[in-house]
């Protein structure tokens, strides 16, 4: 798609794809896209509908009891070679196919064809998602436009299989770091190697069982992992400190300040810095809003393992699970796709969810 050929309201859902993927909307660069997703939206009467910065958001105002927010970020990760977008028998190949452009095609899709839903609906398609919360378009809008994410429930169309995953991992990424005594190599037994005493860190953390917590009937496992070991600053000198990054996914159980406490009582004798630490959200499957999708759907509910905005809806007391096409193993992968089956699935049952 250029921006001389607009997305159309009338086209179908996998038309809808494709032209959604073959529009490049790296993070940071969703211009173009944000440009014709609001042009679309703004072509349809049933909707009010706001930009702010790429970011675009399609109400309808109906005085419904209930109200809906369908939501999908725009942005995609580095493309790998994998644009244009490519039908495989009945399969949809292409960056952000899966991740999460399916997904939006789908909340378009329902956007252009339901004018009198018998809930109202909140369309927030958003910036930023792939790359650090300081950016991210959902973040910015409910800093300063919160009133437009006020609702009964949200709907995050990341990909889930066609089913629900409830709720979502907090993630904390923390710094260990690990002292010695520089010296000259030629003469290392004068010093103490930092980079040799990591050992003992690295040891603890593989023989680390995580936790397995269930809330609501399901099982979030949980995870300790190293990601990054940085010493030495010379090839002939003993390195005197040695940083190891880790990182935690901890159960929605799990506040912030918990998580941060677990992993500083795994190394008590180590310095520890928390460099990011973000909270989960919890599946909330008793809510009435949460289970009457849930029972709509006909699905089981799995738990989300990984992160994603739902924490950001829950923490707006908004009660929101994540429902899309896609297989999330497959996000951020060079082969990614999306089934038609579940482009098709996701849109007629939503459809059907939203009546009208």
């Amino acid at each position: 798609m250029t921006s001389q050929t607009p997305l159309l309201a009338t086209a179908d859902i996998v038309s809808l794809t494709r032209a959604l993927v073959d529009t490049p909307s790296e993070s940071g660069e969703e211009a173009e896209l944000a440009d014709a997703v609001e042009a679309m939206l703004r072509a349809l009467p049933h909707l009010t509908v706001e930009r702010i910065g790429n970011s675009v958001v399609g109400r309808t105002d109906l005085d419904r009891d209930e109200r809906v927010i369908i939501a999908g970020h725009l942005d995609t990760v580095p493309a790998a070679g994998n644009l244009p977008s490519r039908l495989d028998g009945e399969s949809l190949y292409g960056l952000g196919a899966c991740d999460m452009k399916g997904g939006v095609a789908v909340a378009l899709r329902l956007a252009a064809t339901i004018s009198a839903p018998t809930r109202d609906v909140t369309y927030v398609f958003y910036e930023c998602e792939e790359v650090p919360g300081d950016r991210n378009g959902l973040a910015r809008m409910a800093a300063g436009h919160p009133d437009l994410l006020q609702a009964d429930l949200a709907i995050l169309m990341e990909p889930s299989d066609a089913g629900v995953e409830a709720g979502c991992q907090g993630a904390l990424t923390a710094d260990i770091t690990v002292r010695g005594e520089r010296a000259h190599t030629a003469r290392s037994w004068m010093g103490v190697n930092a980079a040799h005493r990591a050992a003992a860190v690295l040891r603890r953390l593989d023989d680390h069982t995580a936790e397995r917590v269930v809330i609501d009937g399901l099982e979030y496992r949980e995870g300790l992992n190293a990601v990054a070991v940085r010493s030495g600053v010379a090839d002939n000198v003993v390195p005197d400190t040695c940083v190891i990054t880790v990182n935690l996914r901890f159960a929605p159980s799990r506040s912030p300040e918990q998580a941060e406490a677990y992993v500083r009582d795994l190394f008590p004798e180590y310095e520890i810095e928390t460099t990011e630490i973000t909270p989960g959200a919890h599946p909330g499957l008793a809510l009435t809003a949460v289970a009457s999708l849930v029972e709509a759907l006909n699905v089981t509910p799995r738990p989300k393992l990984g992160w994603t905005d739902v924490a950001r809806f829950t923490s707006l007391g908004v009660p929101a699970l994540n429902y899309g096409p896609g297989d999330p193993t497959l996000a951020h992968t060079v082969g990614e796709y999306v089934p038609v089956a579940q482009l098709r699935q996701c849109e007629t049952s939503l459809a059907n969810w939203l009546g009208g």
